[in-house]
């Protein structure tokens, strides 16, 4: 949908003349000169409107062969309004009357890069190259999304089979119990913090408890940097008044001193790999601090020490 199959796709349904045309007008003559000395044409490196209108996904083809990720391109960029050509392959009125400007802007960027690049080192195949080194890291993104979703779902079952007798409502991101003193406790899953566990004192009085992060990534070599997101998580559910903070992690052997350095708030890490086994010491800590904290008696299963 975004690489040059997708271009040249959209190039044979238009009239070359229009392409051609709008080259022209958008692109210094000396660029289009040096690409066609090398047998490329310039919608190749160059943004046109009329290919953005035959196919709006092409926007992003040329955001990545600059090399902007999405979060930069359509969020820093302030161009949210943008992201549904290429997400969607739709095209507001609003926008619509916005493609000769931002054409202008990509054509400006594109002729910077080859300027940087030098025109004489210009190929077909480089400019592939370009698009395929942005689209790299976009599709780990997207892998470690799926892999954090999967962590998150993990950590629901764990605590939906801990709590699950006391339930007296269960959504797919909710669990609403009544405790031993007869308030109502809520174990709520979203985001900043992944799982948040409240207690209704009064009608108008809620008491925040434990705030827990969840990360799901088994590449080591990346943990320090999301111990940094989960103690900015946490400070902020600290300032909320939040008085535990649990982080769950994903790697194997975490050196867990430095751990603590990185996220000082945190008051317990626990390995998701051990709180999937239910005779894990990790596992048996995890449920019994959880039942407390929420006040409700343990499962049968649990008080008989299975």
């Amino acid at each position: 949908m975004f690489l040059q199959q997708a271009l040249a796709e959209a190039v044979q349904r238009l009239d070359l003349r229009t392409i051609n045309a709008e080259l022209d007008q958008l692109v210094p003559q000396k660029h289009l000169a040096q690409l066609a000395s090398r047998g490329i044409r310039g919608e190749l490196l160059f943004a046109v409107p009329c290919l953005l209108r035959a196919n709006p996904r092409l926007l992003g083809y040329y955001r990545l062969l600059l090399g902007f990720s999405q979060k930069e391109f359509y969020n820093k960029s302030k161009l949210a309004r943008l992201a549904v050509m290429e997400t969607k392959g739709e095209l507001s009125s609003r926008v619509a009357g916005e493609l000769d400007e931002l054409c202008g802007a990509l054509v400006t960027r594109a002729s910077e890069m080859a300027d940087r690049i030098g025109f004489g080192r210009i190929t077909k195949e480089l400019l592939d190259d370009l698009t395929l080194l942005t689209l790299g890291p976009q599709l780990r993104g997207s892998r470690n999304t799926r892999i954090g979703k999967a962590a998150n779902e993990a950590v629901f079952k764990i605590i939906q089979n801990i709590v699950g007798h006391s339930l007296s409502k269960s959504t797919t991101t909710n669990f609403v119990l009544n405790n031993a003193a007869g308030r109502q406790v809520t174990i709520a899953f979203s985001a900043d913090p992944d799982i948040s566990i409240s207690e209704d004192i009064s009608s108008n009085t809620t008491k925040s408890i434990v705030a827990i992060e969840i990360k799901g990534g088994a590449d080591k070599s990346n943990i320090w940097n999301r111990l940094g997101e989960a103690e900015k998580s946490h400070q902020s559910a600290k300032q909320r008044g939040f008085v535990e903070f649990w982080t769950i992690y994903n790697v194997p052997d975490l050196d867990l001193p430095k751990a603590k350095e990185k996220s000082p708030t945190t008051t317990r890490f626990y390995s998701l790999l051990q709180l999937t086994d239910r005779k894990s010491d990790a596992f048996v800590d995890f449920r019994d601090r959880l039942i407390s904290l929420v006040g409700i008696r343990a499962a049968p299963a649990a008080r008989r020490g299975n």
